[in-house]
């Protein structure tokens, strides 16, 4: 089953694993050993970052590592892109609200 990408950030555990590989790949191992979870819940949450194409696999001899997607995090970034625009106009208006009244004032 293919999985949303925002169903996939939706969890804190999932967010966590995407900051630790983005950094470096690495193993399903080193990745549990930064959370208070077994190594099977660990792996669950991997296999749904891989599913929706977070997170890759690359085999190096008998380990399994895993590294960030930064393609599929575009499409996250391009989402979020329109709700930048509103904030930051958004953030503009209240600047030259204040700033009117900071003028006003004096």
């Amino acid at each position: 089953m293919r999985r949303d990408v925002f169903q996939a950030i939706a969890d804190p555990t999932r967010r966590a694993i995407i900051t630790l590989i983005a950094i470096q790949a690495m193993t399903p191992n080193a990745i549990a050993e930064h959370f208070e979870t077994s190594r099977q819940a660990v792996s669950k949450h991997l296999r749904i970052l891989t599913e929706c194409e977070l997170v890759s696999q690359n085999q190096s001899g008998r380990e399994i590592y895993y590294e960030l997607n930064a393609d599929k995090m575009k499409e996250i970034d391009q989402w979020l892109e329109q709700f930048r625009r509103i904030w930051e106009s958004r953030f503009k208006a209240l600047d030259q609200v204040l700033s009117n009244l900071k003028n006003n004032k004096q």
